[in-house]
């Protein structure tokens, strides 16, 4: 609601309004008042009533009238005051006749219930009892209610905001009016839980007080002005059921506004569109009820003409209702279609790139839909537990969308929205891989194992067996896609290690020792310098489950080494066993080849002459190294053993990076990170004859 300006003289003492309220309530408590201040209170009275009630039939959010709690508080206080006031005027002057509390009070007392005392007072109780027991007694209810569930919601909406903001939906501005407005609607439902008290308190005033003005009215005009009995009675009890009346009436309607506020569901209209839109907009309905109240009309017995008239209505009613929602279909459809002017540009625009991503072709659909039976999600979700087990951090989430432009059988896996691989898998159909030791042949589409290269062929269902039979590793669509999938990650693990997983991964080790990353990051090194060296790690195949480990070597050589190759060399040292049970995992002996100790000490010259280390190699004798490693890497993999090149530790982050592109499986271990348990056995010995 637009807040109302007034002149600047009368605005300017706003400030004194309230202080002057409490002193006026206050004042008509102690100070008598003549009968012309008392019609002019009771009629001001009725009026804030009304308008109060209008108001809050306006009102789109509770919000819009955050004030009432207050105005509820001001109004009850009003009546009470007005009570004592009446009641003192009553009491002292009633015995001059039923005018003595002025015109307002025998206005109720005879023209509201005709001077019958026996209908005012069950008129009076009848009201106190709909504002007692009904209104004021579910208006707080809800309002309770109404502000245990705005408090339990609060958090999550405080976190919505603050995720809206770090998002940059919201600008900090916004943020801090959203946060206040839910701080104000907690405070706004607690305060009317409390106010509808207030209200209650004074319906049962009421009934006190009507029954002390008849009493102390008798006593009074009996004793002390020796009226009589019926007299007296007629005159006080007349004066004291008005007098109730006149409070009770706008206690009334100020209990239905509060109902109306807290009750009402937050909309873009009022309440009263609310009820004419949603009563009045289904017209098969009304016409139902015209229909059900036509049959009660024509019950012998019955009222005939108004239940036939109201039938009547409601029938004209839907049938309005109708014709005006069929003008409307039929003016949208013959409406051209508005030529809409191309919005501006905005952020909205910009989306997110997902960092891993999955697209298939229409054939693979099934195997992402559950309802068809597909399990390629279930097993892409194994997949990610599993490398968080193995690697030692969760990935970003997978996100699978189906692309009509690749084959129908093709599937694309993506890094940060550029295509890292692809492939094709046939339903329905089983890929037969060689691992190097079948003993026939097989009938089908040959092809290349998409994950490792191997040989493979796509074989049908029944020939599964036979596959199997002849040493075939057989698997199943959602398996070669899954395999395909979890290398790409695995093999790309350092580019998934962005910063916001570095810090979740720092605050999961925080649960359990806070202190020792808090005196790593940020007081001896920054998150993009831990970022860098475990993505160093994870380039050369070291796994990142030790981190407790890793932190405490970080922590011990940060306060004189910043550089992350050298700080990646520091770990790799105390990952020793790690690195080499993660290489040989049941085996004493490990199989590695090494450097001739000629071609040592020229690799050692060279990367002492120079910084730029492997660059300074001459381009023949780098050929030489790089053809020589591939060939003995062959080799080691062909005879089941992982190929791992072992030199001094000056050399090996050098020699790693160099043969990283030729020889893309190869692990360049240095001697240092060999356990002294561990037995070293040279399968072959590369520059030999450089």
């Amino acid at each position: 609601m637009n807040a109302i300006k007034f002149p600047a003289w009368l605005s300017g003492g706003s400030s004194l309004a309230a202080p002057l309220i409490i002193i006026m309530l206050l004042a008509m408590m102690i100070l008598p008042l003549p009968a012309i201040a008392l019609d002019a209170l009771f009629s001001f009275n009725i009026a804030l009533s009304i308008l109060v009630l209008l108001i809050g039939l306006q009102t789109t959010k509770p919000l819009d009238f955050i004030a009432f709690p207050t105005i509820l508080l001001v109004t009850t206080m009003l009546r009470l005051s007005l009570n004592v006031a009446s009641t003192r005027v009553v009491l002292t002057e009633g015995h001059t006749g039923p005018d003595a509390a002025g015109k307002v009070i025998e206005a109720f007392g005879h023209f509201l219930i005709g001077g019958n005392y026996t209908v005012g007072i069950v008129v009076f109780v009848i009201l106190t009892i709909i504002n007692f027991v009904v209104v004021t007694k579910g208006a707080g209810r809800i309002a309770e209610v109404g502000a245990r569930f705005t408090l339990d919601a609060m958090p999550g909406k405080q976190m919505a905001i603050d995720a809206d903001l770090n998002a940059g939906l919201i600008g900090e501005e916004d943020a801090r009016k959203r946060r206040k407005e839910i701080s104000q609607e907690a405070e706004f439902y607690g305060a009317m839980d409390g106010a509808s008290k207030y209200v209650r308190g004074d319906a049962v005033a009421g009934i006190l007080v009507i029954i002390i003005n008849i009493i102390g009215g008798l006593i009074v005009g009996m004793a002390q002005h020796d009226l009589s009995f019926s007299e007296a009675v007629k005159n006080y009890t007349l004066l004291a059921i008005g007098d109730g009346l006149v409070a009770q009436i706008p206690a009334l309607i100020i209990s239905v506004a509060a109902g109306v506020v807290v009750s009402r569901v937050a909309d873009d209209r009022d309440i009263g569109n609310q009820l004419i839109g949603q009563l009045f907009s289904k017209p098969k309905a009304i016409y139902v009820t015209a229909g059900i109240i036509a049959g009660l009309g024509l019950i012998p017995g019955m009222p005939h003409f108004a239940f036939l008239l109201l039938a009547g209505l409601l029938a004209w009613i839907a049938y309005t209702a109708d014709k005006k929602q069929q003008s409307a279909e039929v003016a949208t459809e013959s409406a051209p279609a508005p030529v809409a002017d191309s919005p501006e540009a905005s952020w909205d625009d910009v989306l997110p790139v997902d960092v891993i991503g999955l697209e298939v072709g229409y054939r693979l659909i099934p195997l992402v839909d559950m309802a068809q039976g597909g399990d390629l999600l279930k097993r892409i979700k194994g997949l990610r537990k599993k490398f968080a087990q193995e690697v030692g951090f969760l990935p970003p989430a997978i996100h699978i969308r189906d692309n009509l432009e690749l084959k129908p059988a093709g599937y694309r896996i993506t890094l940060k929205g550029v295509e890292l691989a692809n492939g094709e898998s046939y339903p329905g159909q089983y890929l037969a891989i060689d691992p190097g030791n079948v003993t026939g042949e097989l009938q089908g589409t040959a092809t290349m194992d998409p994950a490792f290269g191997l040989p493979a062929v796509w074989i049908e269902a029944n020939m599964r067996d036979q596959a199997q039979a002849m040493g075939y590793t057989v698997v199943d669509t959602s398996t070669v896609i899954a395999t395909h999938l979890n290398h790409m990650i695995t093999s790309h693990a350092a580019e998934l290690l962005g910063r916001q997983e570095v810090q979740q991964l720092l605050d999961h080790i925080g649960k359990e020792a806070p202190k020792l990353v808090e005196d790593l990051v940020p007081k001896l090194l920054s998150l993009s310098v831990v970022q860098k060296v475990l993505q160093n790690l994870l380039i050369e195949g070291v796994h990142i489950r030790d981190m407790r480990t890793i932190i405490e070597t970080l922590s011990e050589h940060a306060p004189r080494v910043q550089d992350t190759d050298e700080l990646t060399s520091l770990i790799r040292v105390q990952l020793g066993r790690a690195i080499v049970q993660q290489l040989f995992p049941s085996s004493n002996e490990v199989p590695v080849m090494a450097l001739d100790h000629n071609l040592e000490r020229l690799l050692l010259q060279a990367l002492q002459s120079t910084a730029a280390g492997a660059a300074a190699i001459e381009p023949g004798l780098a050929d030489t190294l790089s053809t020589q490693t591939a060939n003995a890497a062959k080799q080691q993999e062909q005879m089941g053993m992982a190929p791992v090149l072992l030199v001094p530790g000056a050399l090996r982050t050098a020699l790693s990076r160099f043969l990283r592109r030729a020889v893309p499986r190869l692990r360049v271990l240095a001697h240092e990170e060999l356990p002294d348990t561990k037995t070293i056995r040279v399968t072959s010995l590369i520059g030999g004859q450089a």
